[in-house]
């Protein structure tokens, strides 16, 4: 286990660079690192965990690219200021796949299916569905 306290599991069918990418996203989420954390340089994560320099610079490219860290040049990559980065993402993909399924002609309830199926087919816990409103409003 090195400083940022991830690991990867080689037996694992989900790619190195996503499970070191959810890794930090969750540990962020939690507060375990906190906003203004410096995260190790790329070729230091990799060595501590045996990875290409690649798959780590991928997994922060996508972890920049979702909020979670900043990369401030030659002064490293940090966790992002808590803010709800994750949330506006969100809402701002779930407003453009709305126009986008309304120019597609999809009434309200096929547009709702769509997203109910595509979050069963990548969320794996059952209580995903629980919650869910299906009557349109």
């Amino acid at each position: 286990m090195n400083r940022t306290q991830v690991s990867i599991d080689p037996r694992s069918p989900v790619a190195p660079f996503e499970q070191l990418r959810a890794q930090i996203a969750e540990r962020a989420r939690s507060g375990a690192l906190p906003a203004g954390h410096r995260l190790p340089t790329v070729r230091g994560l990799a060595d501590e965990l045996g990875l290409a320099p690649n798959t780590v610079a991928k997994a922060y490219r996508a972890l920049e690219t979702d909020g979670v860290v900043e990369t401030r040049g030659r002064n490293g990559t940090f966790v992002a200021a808590a803010g709800d980065a994750a949330a506006r993402e969100a809402a701002a993909a779930a407003q453009e796949y709305a126009r986008r399924a309304r120019r597609l002609g999809l009434d309200r309830a096929a547009a709702l299916a769509a997203v109910q199926a595509a979050l069963r087919a990548v969320y794996t816990d059952t209580d995903a569905d629980t919650d869910t409103d299906t009557s349109g409003r």
